[in-house]
């Protein structure tokens, strides 16, 4: 069995994106708070056409909701450009690791004639190293998949970070780089028709369901 090596950048990702979740969840409750006060939101007012406390809220737990949301979306701010810096941070390492991996392969490589070097690259070149991790059943018109030039069929083979070496074959892996890249270019290598594509996915939110507008399985699906 191949026990993944163990990555403190994608640690300290997972661990910030859980945070994430926790403020997110946090403010959605105060939110709440604020619903139940007939709606009065961040900017309705206190006081009626007197001046006086509004007698149809309770205006001490809307002021402490609202002080929280202000200090809560303060911290959301902050932590968003943590997880860009280390998305970014990620997407390098993978790169490099990559990187690394084909030099090693190439430095051990033992050519002995000119026939077995023909050979040799020719079945490079028709098998590398990545592997499909998930393929595409699915496509919405004008979604952001369809944008990016996604069909039905393709096969994927990175994910951003996520490549053959690290997918444990659990879709959330996906739905998490989705989630907290969004808006952001997200670089896909696509394998379509025995032809290897580089295609840029950019998940937001269209006039469809979630922020690709695809289905994505895995490939024994």
């Amino acid at each position: 069995m191949v026990v993944p090596m163990p990555n403190p950048t994608k640690d300290l990702v997972l661990k910030l994106m859980a945070e994430k979740e926790r403020l997110e969840s946090r403010i959605s409750e105060y939110g709440n708070i604020l619903a139940s006060n007939n709606n009065v939101g961040m900017q309705g007012p206190l006081l009626d056409a007197d001046g006086f406390p509004r007698s149809d809220i309770d205006v001490c737990q809307v002021r402490q909701a609202r002080q929280q949301i202000i200090c809560l979306q303060n911290d959301h701010k902050a932590l968003m450009k943590e997880i860009e810096k280390n998305m970014h941070k990620l997407h390098a390492e993978a790169a490099e690791e990559q990187s690394q991996s084909l030099s090693h392969k190439a430095a051990g490589m033992h050519l002995e004639d000119d026939n077995e070097l023909s050979n040799t690259n020719s079945e490079h070149s028709v098998l590398p190293t990545a592997q499909v991790i998930v393929k595409v059943n699915m496509i919405s018109r004008g979604s952001p998949a369809e944008e990016a030039g996604m069909q039905v069929g393709d096969e994927i083979l990175e994910f951003g970070t996520v490549n053959s070496r690290n997918f444990q074959k659990d879709l959330s892996q996906i739905g998490d780089i989705v989630r907290h890249m969004q808006n952001q270019r997200i670089p896909l290598k696509v394998q379509r028709a025995g032809q290897h594509l580089d295609l840029i996915l950019i998940p937001k939110t269209w006039g469809g369901r979630g922020l690709l507008g695809c289905n994505i399985v895995l490939p024994d699906a």
